[in-house]
């Protein structure tokens, strides 16, 4: 097996890369097994914690890109997830709406990506995992704000 160069190994932005690879595979993985994607589990966590969104708010409250953000919705309401109603403040834009089976899906999500996080954070132990969390928590604010 080959070994990184210690110059890479000694490099966070290089071993963060690498470990989001790892998460990113076994995060598709497990989506995979329920037909679900991770963008599903986003949109739905996001609608479930600040209610009914416009299709702009999810954008930028996910990262995920405006013209993806419709794709998923139509999955979503295709799947009877999500309900999309006009906005009674303003006519010209969608409000997405949680479903009861959108939040019975977000829970079955909710068991797969902590079942995934186990996995990826295996070598950890609790105060690691949530020191490791917290860290990147604010390396992540730091650039986005």
């Amino acid at each position: 097996m080959n070994t990184a160069p210690d110059r890479l190994r000694t490099k966070a932005s290089w071993l963060v890369n690498q470990a989001a690879t790892v998460a990113h595979r076994l995060a598709l993985n497990e989506f995979a097994r329920s037909g679900a994607r991770r963008y599903h589990y986003g949109i739905l966590a996001a609608i479930d914690e600040n209610g009914p969104s416009s299709q702009a708010t999810l954008s930028r409250c996910t990262g995920i890109d405006r013209s993806d953000v419709v794709a998923v919705i139509n999955e979503l309401s295709d799947a009877d997830y999500v309900e999309r109603a006009p906005d009674p403040a303003d006519g010209r834009r969608n409000l997405i709406t949680l479903t009861d089976t959108g939040a019975r899906r977000l829970e079955h999500l909710e068991e797969q990506v902590s079942d995934t996080q186990d996995v990826f954070l295996a070598p950890l132990e609790p105060a690691e995992r949530a020191q490791l969390t917290r860290l990147l928590a604010r390396v992540v604010e730091h650039h986005q704000g």
